[in-house]
């Protein structure tokens, strides 16, 4: 297993901190990790207390490192929707060769060009998509390069975030012991596997309904063309069946998960469970149809904010219909009940890996995939996960093959070349952030 194939996402929700690590191997993904944790330092996909955070992040990482036997050093860190802004941006440079054969080297110089613009001090830009390249007037391209020309323009879109949010999220990474290989904007990769690419182009709500959050996004022209975030999801239906019934958040969630419907016409009248209410010791019966009746509104509530906000950012017709993901789109009658209440198409979009096939895992899964395809990991030796058995979880001293321990020995050096050689004056976060466009095309 070559470590350099190697790629491990890590999605901080509100509910849970979900870590996967994924094998790229002859570029086809095979899931070889899994971690999740209970998230309760996160309240509206916000860090509220880092301590929490961090112990979360350690846990599911933990997880994923004992399936595989790997000690996980870099990882993917997935950006939600919260205080992010998308606006439009564009660059022009000179195309610099003698045979005005325009090269990598121009494509890099465009996209830095369009990042000279005003952004106010407490923002920090995430990441530029292009969405055309222009070259002397011709418009439509998507990949300039080895075209002849004198003047190279991009259009596209600047993405920036809350820095304050950022470097909170990025201080509980790098606190839990972990570097960051790369920082991706999590409709975008929730994106790259969820929707297909006619949906793309034809135009399509993306609807991720977390634990604590929803986001909602619109593609159109194969491009992300705007994103909204609204600070309800799953935990407020847990919250409504903690009143509703009168039991503790634990059992409501754990009620919700197993029992829960979302779709009054379709639940059920026969099947009951029994429960002990707070306050007193006897066990209270209710039935499905009963949960149902107090998931239903807090549902369609939210399912009616995401149309009132596609309408409010003017779409009112996405031929592509919607899709749902996220956590809490895995409650039976959900889909049937967007399908009542929007009347248009609607499906519901979640990984097809061994482990994971659960809409809560779309967002980790499009970490690895959209890192993959952006080419924003690999850069020389540097790998996502150090190779080798870790020894935190060494079984015995069993002897190591030969290929084993050369492997082994192998990534320890440039574990060490790589700490040698670590600049004091490391680049920040938006340096950082500009270096990945250098392979944007490859």
């Amino acid at each position: 297993m070559n470590s350099e194939n190697l790629y491990v996402s890590l999605d901080v929700g509100t509910s849970s901190v979900r870590a996967i690590i994924g094998d790229m191997s002859g570029g086809a993904l095979k899931i070889i990790g899994v971690g999740r944790a209970p998230s309760i330092g996160m309240r509206k996909g916000a860090i509220v207390d880092i301590d929490e955070t961090v112990k979360a992040i350690k846990e599911a990482v933990d997880q994923a490192e004992r399936m595989v036997d790997l000690e996980v050093k870099q990882v993917i860190v997935g950006i939600n929707g919260n205080q992010v802004e998308m606006r439009a941006c564009n660059g022009i440079v000179a195309v610099s060769s003698t045979d005005r054969e325009i090269q990598d080297e121009d494509v890099e110089r465009v996209i830095d060009a369009a990042h000279v613009m005003s952004i106010p001090p407490d923002r920090e830009i995430i990441d530029i998509i292009p969405a055309q390249f222009i070259v002397d007037g011709m418009d439509g391209i998507k990949d300039p390069r080895g075209m002849l020309g004198t003047r190279l323009e991009m259009e596209g879109t600047i993405i920036t975030g809350a820095k304050t949010a950022l470097h909170n999220l990025l201080r509980c990474v790098e606190r839990a012991g972990l570097e960051i290989a790369d920082i991706v904007l999590q409709p975008l990769a929730s994106g790259s596997v969820a929707v297909s690419k006619d949906e793309r182009s034809l135009g399509v709500a993306l609807i991720d309904i977390g634990g604590g959050s929803t986001t909602v996004s619109v593609f159109q022209e194969g491009q992300l063309q705007t994103m909204s975030f609204l600070p309800i999801g799953g935990s407020h239906i847990s919250n409504d069946i903690s009143v509703g019934i009168r039991t503790t958040a634990e059992e409501a969630e754990r009620l919700k998960l197993e029992h829960g419907h979302a779709f009054i016409d379709d639940a059920s009248d026969d099947l009951s469970f029994s429960i002990q209410t707070l306050g007193n010791n006897d066990q209270k019966k209710f039935t499905q149809l009963e949960l149902a009746e107090i998931i239903e509104p807090r549902m369609e509530e939210i399912l009616t904010l995401v149309q009132q906000e596609i309408n409010r950012m003017g779409y009112h017709d996405l031929p592509g219909g919607y899709v749902l993901t996220g956590g809490a789109v895995m409650m039976p009658g959900t889909l049937e009940l967007a399908q009542d209440i929007w009347k248009q198409h609607v499906r519901l979009a979640m990984p097809d890996y061994i482990g994971v096939r659960e809409p809560t895992y779309t967002a980790s899964i499009g970490l690895i995939e959209f890192a993959y395809k952006s080419m924003k990991v690999h850069s020389g030796e540097e790998s996502v996960v150090a190779a080798g058995r870790s020894e935190k979880y060494a079984e015995s001293d069993r002897p190591a093959s030969a290929g084993e321990a050369n492997y082994r020995n192998g990534s320890s050096t440039r574990q060490q070349n790589r700490t040698k050689e670590k600049d004091p004056e490391e680049p920040g976060f938006k340096e950082r952030m500009r270096s990945v466009f250098k392979s944007f095309f490859e």
